[in-house]
């Protein structure tokens, strides 16, 4: 019998906004381009002082929210794990995923004092994007905050890798792909972010044990975590650690491995302008596709193109037309 959720989201709750920057904006502001650095409001407030905030785009974000986000804008049902605080941030953070149809463990009348994390993404004219995140009271996430009985209704339990950088959210990892195992939900684990895996490494090492069930990562990321210098090596070291998994390639396209054969999944030509969101969107459209009857191949297609028009556009996520529109033209291939 089918469960509840396709996919059960744990990770950051953070509200992003999202602005346009140059190369010299970065250089002149101390900005490392390309990576995920976290800050203290104190920095990012100095960084929000020399934007123009006023044509921000902003949405409820962190990096497992898109992606169950995608899973229920492609029909699937999904759930999200997460922490706000009781301000206004917080207050939005509950209302815009509520209007993504994405239910959570988020209650409005007892939300907790604090601040409510945010992201800056800054994207530059080659469709790089650069973030600055200040966790808030997202950093506090821990075993405290999962919930086992909506763990054990979901197919798939998708974890977010951001939440290696602190001890209680590497416990929750452990804890929740524990609940997981034990219940015969299925764990898939995203690496979020190059820096991840390159200061966090041990820490994969502790919540991976001995596999997870579908590993996301991207190419930088393969090579990172398994110390091999080519893409080629680390697939085949990866089989070690993950059952299954997808390594993103870009304007490539991606590698999916299915637990017996490598299928190589073609890119969708496309305009870049914004690659924000690319690997959330790439994650949660895969996982709706093998949640929802469709082949790992005919899954990557969709994540494939779902991820094409992200790219092409600014901000992580679709709108619900357009995720119709994809379906809609891959029918006859899904």
């Amino acid at each position: 019998m089918k469960k509840k959720y396709d996919v059960v989201g744990m990770g950051n709750a953070l509200v992003d906004m999202e602005f346009k920057v140059s190369d010299q904006f970065l250089a002149e502001n101390g900005v490392e381009k390309g990576f995920m650095t976290l800050v203290d409001e104190e920095r990012q407030n100095e960084l929000m002082g020399v934007i123009n905030t006023a044509e921000a785009k902003k949405q409820c974000g962190g990096s497992a929210a898109n992606s169950v986000i995608a899973v229920s804008q492609f029909g699937g049902n999904s759930y999200y794990n997460c922490r706000v605080a009781n301000d206004n941030l917080g207050r939005f953070f509950v209302e815009d995923l509520k209007a993504a149809g994405v239910d959570h463990n988020l209650n409005v009348d007892h939300l907790e004092d604090g601040i409510t994390g945010k992201c800056l993404v800054m994207v530059t004219d080659d469709a790089e994007r650069t973030m600055n995140t200040f966790l808030g009271i997202t950093q506090d996430f821990s075993i405290a905050d999962i919930n086992e009985s909506i763990i054990n209704d979901g197919e798939f339990l998708y974890i977010e890798g951001y939440l290696i950088t602190s001890p209680n959210g590497k416990a929750a990892m452990k804890a929740a792909k524990k609940l997981a195992e034990q219940s015969g939900t299925k764990v898939a684990l995203t690496f979020s972010d190059p820096a991840m895996v390159k200061y966090f490494k041990e820490g994969f090492v502790e919540v991976i044990g001995a596999s997870v069930d579908l590993l996301f990562c991207n190419e930088e990321e393969a090579m990172l975590y398994t110390g091999k210098e080519n893409l080629k090596d680390a697939r085949e070291e990866l089989k070690k650690v993950a059952k299954h998994f997808v390594i993103t390639q870009g304007k490539n396209g991606a590698m999916i491995f299915d637990g017996d054969t490598f299928i190589d999944i073609e890119p969708y030509p496309t305009q870049a302008v914004d690659s924000n969101g690319a690997g959330d969107m790439f994650a949660g459209a895969f996982l709706y596709g093998i949640t929802n009857g469709h082949s790992y191949a005919s899954s990557g297609k969709l994540a494939s193109l779902a991820s094409s028009k992200i790219v092409s556009q600014f901000g992580p996520r679709l709108e619900w037309h357009e995720a119709k529109e994809i379906l809609e033209r891959l029918n006859p291939e899904l």
